[in-house]
């Protein structure tokens, strides 16, 4: 006896779940961080004195973001969250914060950052441009769910890096 079924369930020829959530995961815009500072890109910080680094938080820039992969019988949901961010700051160092930052307000004074900051312990005058270029790069993370209940990640994504640049002088204290 053979029974028609509208929407037959996948015969194993086509994609699997995975193959699925690689396409969903191809469909998504993962850019590198809108980098945002202060002291601000063409202003000039100085040496011991906190900088501030973060991101906007959109669903290109930070995320979540989700698309959906289709094929009679099968459907797959792609998440991407971003999971980190590794900034290079010029000067030999780098760190990676958890989170998209703290945007920066005149309120908190020299505070330094709450989650996402650095202090150089050197002026920039010596590098080209008398600038630090600071570089920062998103690492993202995607997992995906079936209409069939499995569920799965991808292997991470590593983002194109985004830079700017923050000039950095020294406060010279003269005592007569």
């Amino acid at each position: 006896m053979k029974i028609w079924l509208q929407n037959p369930p996948p015969t194993g020829n086509g994609p699997t779940p995975t193959d699925l959530a690689k396409q969903a995961q191809a469909e998504m815009t993962l850019n590198g961080p809108t980098i945002s500072t202060a002291p601000t890109t063409g202003g000039s910080g100085l040496v011991g004195m906190p900088v501030w680094l973060w991101t906007a938080q959109t669903p290109q820039t930070w995320g979540p973001q989700s698309k959906t992969a289709t094929v009679p019988g099968l459907s797959v949901t792609a998440t991407a969250t971003a999971k980190s961010i590794t900034w290079d700051m010029g000067d030999g160092h780098q760190f990676s914060c958890a989170n998209p930052g703290t945007a920066y307000a005149p309120s908190y004074g020299s505070a330094a950052s709450p989650n996402c900051g650095y202090t150089y312990t050197q002026p920039s005058g010596g590098n080209p441009g008398g600038d630090y270029k600071i570089t920062a790069t998103t690492i993202w993370q995607v997992s995906w769910v079936a209409s069939t209940g499995q569920t799965g990640t991808l292997p991470p994504v590593t983002t194109p890096p985004s830079t700017t640049t923050v000039k950095i002088g020294e406060l010279q204290v003269v005592n007569h």
